[in-house]
């Protein structure tokens, strides 16, 4: 059995191969678009207005407080369900290449979780500028607590999208239950509702233990609320990503050597 530290020495020592990989699924995807990766932040914001529309008086909720928080939500969640879909297939894409070509078989949800990565990047460059805008630079005490947030987040996508990957190729169905258990989970995770609405209803235990709402906490609360998280969204989204990691791991473990039988 290979030791971790080696598995992760052998990614490391092709890091060429995996970020020339990503840069051509970002050519792929937007090759001769007039707007290129900005393409990325139409759905969010275009969705932003007609929540902001529709729900910020549905809601009762001020625009100028809203409109961040539901740009927030819906960047975090784009991230998600990407990492998550796209995860899916991440091995029927890189056949071609499992075939041809010995490395580990992580590179390949790799590929995936940087590409979302770097979209989710650009939506929360647009998110700060409009916090910016419409509250004021005093708001951004706490961001310093992103970039932790951020990595930790980073190694539960990439976790996520390995145990995705490996499942939908032994079990192609799997896909097809994904976006049902995405768009079920959508609801119940705070994108555009405000927790309060559900404490109000005696619910609050659907956010208290969803890991979902506690990593989206860790992204809001120092840019919207100008806070650092609560220890708990801290304690709950670490302790999934260690579950999902050490999961993904004895996943990996069983079909490293196999997984290209079933392809």
């Amino acid at each position: 059995m290979i030791a971790t530290s080696d598995y992760f020495s052998s990614i490391w020592s092709k890091r060429y191969f995996w970020m020339s990989l990503v840069k051509v699924d970002l050519r792929r995807r937007y090759r001769r678009s007039w707007l290129g990766i900005g393409w990325s932040l139409m759905n969010p914001i275009a969705m932003t207005t007609v929540f902001c529309v529709v729900f910020s008086q549905l809601f009762h909720e001020d625009v100028v407080t809203y409109a961040p928080y539901v740009l927030s939500g819906l960047a975090f969640w784009s991230f998600v369900t990407g990492c998550t879909s796209e995860g899916c297939q991440c091995f029927f894409q890189s056949e071609i290449y499992i075939r041809q070509h010995p490395a580990p078989l992580a590179i390949y949800p790799l590929r995936v979780t940087l590409g979302m990565a770097l979209h989710f990047a650009i939506g929360l460059l647009v998110l700060l500028a409009m916090v910016v805008c419409l509250r004021g630079p005093q708001h951004l005490l706490h961001l310093w607590s992103v970039v932790p947030a951020l990595a930790l987040l980073f190694v539960l996508a990439w976790s996520v999208a390995v145990c995705m990957g490996v499942v939908n190729v032994i079990f192609p169905d799997m896909q097809h239950l994904v976006q049902v258990g995405l768009q079920m989970t959508f609801y119940l995770t705070p994108v555009f509702y405000s927790p309060g609405l559900l404490n109000d209803h005696g619910m609050s235990w659907l956010i208290k233990w969803n890991p979902l709402a506690a990593a989206l906490e860790l992204i809001r609360a120092p840019i919207l609320d100008c806070r650092l998280a609560t220890l708990h969204a801290w304690l709950l989204t670490g302790a999934t990503t260690c579950v999902l990691v050490a999961l993904a791991g004895w996943i990996l473990s069983r079909v490293e050597r196999r997984l290209i039988f079933f392809l």
